[in-house]
């Protein structure tokens, strides 16, 4: 299609509207990749149109993709190792997508129909998705303790799932999945295993590497990490998943948009730097906490006594995550004081930005969770999640001193 043809005989409506549209694009390569709004696109003639739509190379219309959104996807996929990812509106767009390519992906059938294994240590509104969604349409959902290497194959064994799902660094106790075995067992069944590496990031682990067939990201956390955007996004093992998601993503619509695309680009590219500084601040808070007479209990993967230590150690390297979950010795009526008493680390119903937060499982994230739910899954109302960010580690010790030694 030409530029602008017949611009001199436009009127002036007309020329408010096309006038300076269309420019050809520049001949040098901008540094960063531009935010693309455009919903659709334009061929130099309707049989290359054609060809587009037939090939499926190419941009079309927004929903089918965007060039700064598939740029976000390319270097999830390479920080994944993936044959390809998917970008979505959100962390639970992008995890109900996942479950939906594996159970049911292009052009294959199953014998088993809608059974999902999932990890009994999940994020809130995961186990609300699986209970209220899949098994209302359907689905038959079980949930087992997947940390656990003999409960984990027995429950495999027995159930058959199509599907399991597990947190590779649970939210908000901070167990460790062992996921290279659990996939041995996944693949001795016939199922596909779904993890969601959100806690972990790329910089942990890669969980495509250890046999996993899909990560999810809730993009919103460390992948943007300045707490300004949401998103998700789903890395897929093979072709036959990213195909799959792809083609549902284009159906359902669940696509992001290329602002929060490039927020989350951005975000990327300084991943490595701010995991590094708050695995190592997280691991001097949780020290420190170990040894406060305020605190009851610890819960980070980097300590001795936590249930899965040897497990984290052998599989992160070293570096165990920026989350460090404890126990008031008051419980849950001094929970409040302290959170008040903090400075420096902000009351807020997220983790993995770059500023320090606080906040309490029991009232935000495992909220919609019956209290015997949590209390099966050992959430009590005493305990407190803390996302480390990347002040210096002084200062937040330094915060967590005064406001424990005033809470009770």
């Amino acid at each position: 299609m030409s530029e602008q043809r017949g611009a001199p005989e436009w009127r002036l409506e007309t020329s408010l509207v096309h006038a300076g549209e269309r420019a050809a694009a520049p001949r040098a390569t901008p540094t960063a990749t531009p935010i693309y709004t455009a919903t659709a696109y334009l061929y130099p003639s309707m049989a290359e149109l054609d060809a587009a739509f037939a090939t499926g190379e190419g941009y079309l219309y927004t929903r089918y993709g965007n060039p700064t959104v598939a740029a976000l996807e390319a270097a999830v996929a390479s920080a994944e190792a993936a044959r390809g990812a998917v970008a979505y509106g959100s962390g639970m767009a992008a995890l109900h997508a996942a479950l939906l390519a594996a159970a049911t992906p292009r052009g294959e059938t199953t014998s088993r129909p809608g059974r999902i294994l999932a990890a009994r240590d999940l994020y809130g509104s995961t186990t609300v998705l699986l209970d209220e969604f899949f098994m209302a349409r359907g689905a038959r959902v079980a949930y087992a303790d997947l940390c656990d290497p003999d409960a984990a194959a027995a429950a495999i064994a027995e159930f058959q799932p199509e599907v399991v799902l597990l947190e590779q660094i649970s939210n908000p106790l901070l167990r460790v999945a062992d996921v290279a075995t659990i996939a041995a067992h996944c693949r001795s069944v016939g199922a596909r295993l779904v993890v969601d590496s959100t806690i972990a990031t790329p910089v942990l682990q890669r969980p495509l590497a250890l046999g996993a067939d899909l990560v999810v990201h809730s993009a919103t956390k460390y992948l943007a990490g300045h707490g300004d955007t949401a998103g998700g996004v789903v890395a897929a093992r093979t072709g036959l998943l990213h195909a799959t998601l792809v083609r549902q993503a284009r159906l359902l619509g669940a696509t992001l948009g290329p602002f929060e695309a490039q927020q989350i680009l951005r975000g990327i590219k300084t991943l490595a730097l701010r995991v590094e500084r708050q695995c190592s601040s997280a691991a001097r808070v949780a020290t420190f906490l170990a040894g406060h007479p305020a605190v009851a209990r610890v819960h980070y993967p980097g300590l001795p006594g936590h249930p899965q230590h040897a497990l984290a150690v052998a599989a992160f390297g070293g570096r165990f995550g920026a989350l460090v979950s404890f126990e008031l010795a008051e419980g849950g009526a001094a929970v409040g004081r302290f959170a008040d008493r903090l400075r420096l680390f902000l009351p807020a119903t997220t983790l993995g930005d770059l500023y320090s937060l606080v906040s309490v499982p029991a009232m935000a994230s495992h909220r919609e969770l019956s209290p015997d739910q949590r209390a099966e899954r050992g959430i009590t109302d005493g305990l407190v999640r803390l996302s480390v960010g990347i002040e210096a580690p002084e200062d937040l010790l330094a915060d967590l001193e005064q406001a424990l030694g005033e809470s009770g």
